[in-house]
């Protein structure tokens, strides 16, 4: 069974991520995002050496939104979660974790 918070659309989208390497050095990449919830989602393809912990700026067409680097593979990708005071920036209907699905 599945214990996440949040339910979560497997697809991908075209995202522009930047930040501050390892190294202290800004960075700014097009990369993708798939697994994705109201709070989260997971970067596929960063190429900058990035750490857990660190902030970064992730936008999906005209919104956009910071994010907390939760956890790092090293095939590249990257769980992150919006601070909280972010605002969904996916631009699709999720389902919250307490919607109904049915009636009755």
């Amino acid at each position: 069974m599945d214990r996440r918070a949040e339910r979560r659309l497997n697809l991908e989208l075209p995202v522009r991520v930047w930040g501050v390497d390892r190294m202290a050095r800004p960075f700014a990449e097009l990369v993708r995002v798939r697994n994705v919830s109201h709070r989260g989602a997971v970067l596929v393809g960063i190429r900058s050496k990035v750490r857990t912990g660190e902030l970064l700026d992730v936008q999906h067409g005209a919104l956009r939104a910071q994010f907390r680097i939760i956890w790092i593979s090293v095939s590249g990708e990257a769980g992150i979660q919006a601070l909280a005071f972010e605002p969904p920036i996916w631009g699709i209907g999720l389902p919250t974790s307490f919607e109904m699905v049915g009636t009755g």
